[in-house]
């Protein structure tokens, strides 16, 4: 059975920190440290994902503004075309996608709603706990009678 979104969002849980445009860089930085997280996608008054501020946006923008940054808001500074996943795709094509298009964090959508978020950890978590299980089980196969 391959793995799918919906896996690792079992596992995890689909709770996501979300920024509104309007908030600060400051407030965002501070959102994202105190949740041990490294990107939060950005919604608007309806919950519709406007884009994403990750790490990666806050050391681009320091470089372009220094301390200004953290005074703008996070619209000024966020990734506008969201890449997003859905609870049916297959883990190991969220890999190839993270992989050579260099994202770290994919948002999970269902019938357009944010329903959750996943990191290339989460995805290189889910397939290690698979072949962990795939040794054992091949360990139980080799020692059977």
């Amino acid at each position: 059975m391959e793995a799918k979104v919906s896996d690792v969002l079992r596992h995890k849980g689909d709770r996501v920190v979300t920024l509104m445009p309007q908030q600060t860089v400051a407030a965002a930085v501070q959102l994202l440290a105190k949740n041990r997280i490294g990107a939060a996608p950005v919604v608007d008054e309806q919950g519709r994902i406007v884009g994403i501020v990750s790490e990666r946006d806050i050391i681009r923008g320091m470089s372009e503004h220094a301390g200004a940054l953290l005074a703008l808001p996070v619209d000024q500074l966020m990734t506008r075309e969201v890449k997003t996943c859905l609870l049916e795709d297959r883990l190991v094509d969220l890999m190839n996608v993270m992989t050579f298009q260099r994202i770290r964090h994919l948002p999970v959508v269902q019938k357009g709603a944010l329903c959750g978020i996943v990191s290339i950890g989460d995805v290189v978590k889910q397939r290690l706990e698979e072949v962990q299980s795939e040794v054992e089980d091949l360990h139980r196969y080799i020692r059977s009678p």
